[in-house]
């Protein structure tokens, strides 16, 4: 008898008169009722690889029968069955994103006819987390029968894997190269209640998917969400909603309490909060939610060394206790720590051990930690905010969500009743905090999404199906940058180097810089520098050593920029063959250097596949001058320039005032810099930044009229030598400028071009008006407007 060829399975056993022990015999895809689910799941044989059910799983499926979601599954499979989009509604604790897509799978049985559910999370520990527990339950090995793909990371096996758990952008990029999704029999669009930019365009591409393709299935799952507004979003008829499938009780009450006074400083409440459950409270484990690394570590630091002292002074009534941080940019195995069991006793009739996960709120959403009882919620988070009119995005600490407030509370009630305690008074919570989450779409830079929606065949991007739709003004922004990066064209058609940059899981930015770089004769540095751009920061600035770091940190910089920085910092750890020792020595991050690695590996063979040539140059100041110039290429619109006499900055675009982040490794204070980050903190500074020079400008400005030039041939060649000739002369007229003018630097860089160029009209004139009538790119009519003007 053959192998399965679904699973590579040994032949399934037969019985004593010949039949086939297959455990899904008689099965018919979306025809299967509930029981015959539970007989299967209630079986010896794993009906996926054919092998006995091993007696973890049988102890496991105990456990999910007592879930509220699994005493519904009858309800569940005559829902799905019959309607092809479901909005699913269920408390934190449920089961919805563990055990949803296991029921689908013994309806789907995509195994059979070669297919995947894919079920997204808005973020990547939860994908991990999920797909972990989930291959655990069916009694898989992870990565195989049940897998995960997040960016830069695919634990997934090609014929083998049909249920793959999935961050919502990895579905958004897979649909770029397959528009109908046609790998997929069912879709679970989970915790949409996070509204994250991937999912709200998600499902605007899956409501239209769903008349194209009535086989595939959609499920909308959250916790929290405006049912009836996604009912009606997803109704395929007129006046006909979607139905609802209402999970209807949590696995276990939750006690919520209140201050009675606001909080002038929620981190010492919580902080405070913490050490008294250690000390009155029953045993079990605590989740404090925080805003960000560096309060969460500062955080941990401190309830440590209160612990410690406790411990001593009273070891009979408290136990030990350990805290563990949770942020994203943490490493897979650091985040994983989350699951460990909480201390021992220190004596046998010893008070019991406790765990503290101090985490952002990643811990919000589909991860079950085991042992949780009692949340501190102070009622903050990071969010991310879009300027359009200055193009700045920032991480601002806001006030949470009523919806964000139940899902953290939710957290406690996941295996036993628990509590929460939330660090402000009821009224806040009645009055001050908005019903949901306000969405990202409205509150991003929406470049890349627009990049997508152009790729994925999207020609009327104010018309498409948005659930919220963004600003006008933050739509326009998206697309003149793309037509500035040439990424798009006039008529905002995708243009070649446009398909090419969308193949990148990066920053048009980046992506434009990355594919141009072999021009500059520095495209393996380039690659180099995006892939360090693209990890978390890689410098370690421990509080009790930060003299030690920030020397380690100064033997490292390279003087002409951040960028050429990183570069060197990646170098060093090449040479040293990758060395652990070596990274903490220099106070670097190991785990974001090999991160780094890995993507730097993967966007190799993306620019490979593209026939984008890695290219170096020998000589250190050259290839330090090519790259810059390249840098330019990418973040031509982010660039500032030396005003006043305070050091400060004027940005280009947009007049900003700004500083150089005190981060920054420049040795001096250059006229004209780019910068990767503007963010807002105490005051608005630029970080990530690189000397450049003022004539880089102009050769770009005319860099993109290059193809039209070319097609001038002879007659017009002396125009390669007017734009040499027009760089030479700006680069020497701003090298005499006063250091302390006060004009803004786009008049200033305007001025002075005007000059060289009116110098130049006598012979070139007829050239430079029919060069400008020939200019698609509204950035370069403009400019070259100017310049000609009298």
């Amino acid at each position: 008898m053959a192998k399965n060829p679904y699973t590579n399975a040994p032949p399934v056993p037969s019985s004593p008169n010949g039949s086939v022990k297959e455990p899904f015999f008689g099965f018919i895809p979306r025809k299967v009722a509930a029981k015959d689910a539970r007989r299967v799941m209630g079986g010896d044989i794993n009906p996926f690889t054919k092998q006995p059910f091993t007696p973890q799983y049988k102890k496991i499926l105990e456990v999910r029968k007592k879930l509220p979601v699994y005493t519904q599954m009858d309800e569940f499979y005559r829902m799905f069955n019959e309607h092809q989009i479901i909005v699913m509604v269920g408390e934190t604790g449920s089961g919805k994103t563990t055990q949803i897509p296991q029921f689908v799978c013994y309806s789907d049985l995509p195994h059979t006819r070669g297919k995947l559910v894919a079920c997204t999370q808005p973020r990547r520990v939860a994908a991990m987390s999920a797909a972990k527990r989930v291959a655990d339950e069916m009694d898989v090995p992870l990565g195989r029968q049940v897998g995960y793909s997040i960016r830069f990371e695919d634990m997934t096996e090609t014929g083998t894997t049909f249920l793959k758990y999935m961050t919502d952008g990895m579905l958004l990029r897979e649909a770029m190269n397959d528009p109908d999704l046609s790998r997929y029999s069912t879709i679970i669009l989970d915790e949409v209640h996070e509204r994250t930019l991937a999912t709200d365009i998600l499902m605007g591409l899956l409501k239209v998917l769903a008349r194209r393709r009535p086989d595939l299935r959609i499920i909308i799952t959250s916790a929290t969400l405006d049912a009836l507004k996604f009912q009606r979003y997803f109704g395929l008829k007129k006046d006909k909603p979607a139905p609802l499938f209402q999970v209807r009780d949590r696995a276990h009450p939750i006690e919520v309490f209140y201050t009675q006074e606001p909080e002038p400083d929620y981190v010492e409440a919580a902080i405070r909060t913490v050490l008294m459950i250690h000390r009155a409270e029953e045993p079990g484990d605590i989740l404090l939610f925080l805003t960000g690394e560096e309060e969460i570590e500062d955080a941990c630091r401190k309830i440590k060394l209160e612990a410690n002292d406790l411990l001593n002074q009273d070891p009979d009534s408290v136990g030990p206790l350990v805290c563990i941080p949770l942020y994203s940019s943490l490493p897979p195995q650091q985040q994983q720590r989350i699951f460990d069991p909480a201390p021992a006793p220190r004596t046998p009739e010893g008070a019991p051990g406790r765990k503290v996960v101090v985490s952002t709120n990643i811990a919000e959403t589909s991860l079950t930690i085991d042992g949780i009882v009692y949340v501190v919620d102070p009622g903050f988070s990071k969010q991310k905010v879009y300027n359009p009119r200055i193009r700045v995005e920032s991480l601002l600490v806001s006030p949470i969500s009523k919806a964000s407030a139940q899902q953290r509370a939710g957290r406690a009630g996941r295996t036993r009743p628990g509590k929460c305690f939330r660090l402000y008074t009821e009224k806040d919570f009645m009055t001050e905090l908005e019903e949901q989450t306000h969405p990202e779409i409205l509150r991003s830079n929406l470049a890349n999404t627009v990049l997508v929606l152009v790729k994925l065949g999207i020609k009327d991007l104010v018309r498409f199906g948005y659930v919220d739709t963004p600003a006008p003004e933050t739509l326009m922004r998206a697309l003149e940058l793309l037509n500035y990066l040439a990424a798009l064209d006039d008529d905002g058609n995708l243009t070649p180097l446009g398909a090419i940059m969308a193949e990148f899981p990066l920053d048009p930015q980046m992506a434009k810089m990355l594919i141009v770089s072999p021009e500059f004769k520095c495209s393996n540095e380039i690659l180099t520098i995006v892939a360090m751009l693209s990890v978390p920061n890689v410098w370690l600035r421990p509080v009790n050593k930060r003299k030690e770091a920030d020397a380690a940190k100064q033997m490292l910089t390279v003087s002409d920029g951040d960028h050429l920085t990183l570069l060197n910092v990646y170098n060093h750890y090449a040479q040293n063959m990758h060395d652990r020792n070596w990274a903490w020595n220099n106070f670097l991050s190991q785990r974001a250097l090999a991160e780094a690695e890995n993507v730097r590996s993967q966007l190799q063979r993306i620019m490979e596949r593209f026939d984008i040539d890695l290219i170096s140059t020998q000589d250190e100041r050259t290839l330090y001058t090519y790259i810059r110039q390249a840098l330019v290429c990418g973040y031509f619109m982010q660039v500032a320039h030396k005003e006043g006499e305070k050091n400060a900055y004027l940005t280009v675009k947009d007049n900003q005032v700004v500083a150089l982040h005190p981060s920054c490794g420049l040795d001096s204070r250059p006229d004209w810099v780019i910068f990767k980050d503007f963010v807002l903190t105490t005051r608005p500074y630029i970080r990530t930044v690189t000397a450049v020079k003022a004539e880089w400008y102009v050769h770009f400005i005319l860099s993109l009229l290059g193809s039209w030039i070319d097609s001038c041939g002879a007659s017009h060649a002396g125009f390669s030598n007017t734009r040499r000739t027009t760089s030479t002369l700006v680069h020497s007229r701003m090298a005499r400028r006063n250091a302390h003018c006060k004009r803004s630097p786009r008049n200033v860089l305007v001025a002075q071009g005007r000059s060289q160029m009116r110098s130049m009209r006598g012979s070139h004139c007829g050239t430079m008006r029919a060069l400008q009538a020939q200019v698609r790119s509204r950035w370069a009519k403009e400019m070259l407007k100017i310049l000609l003007s009298p």
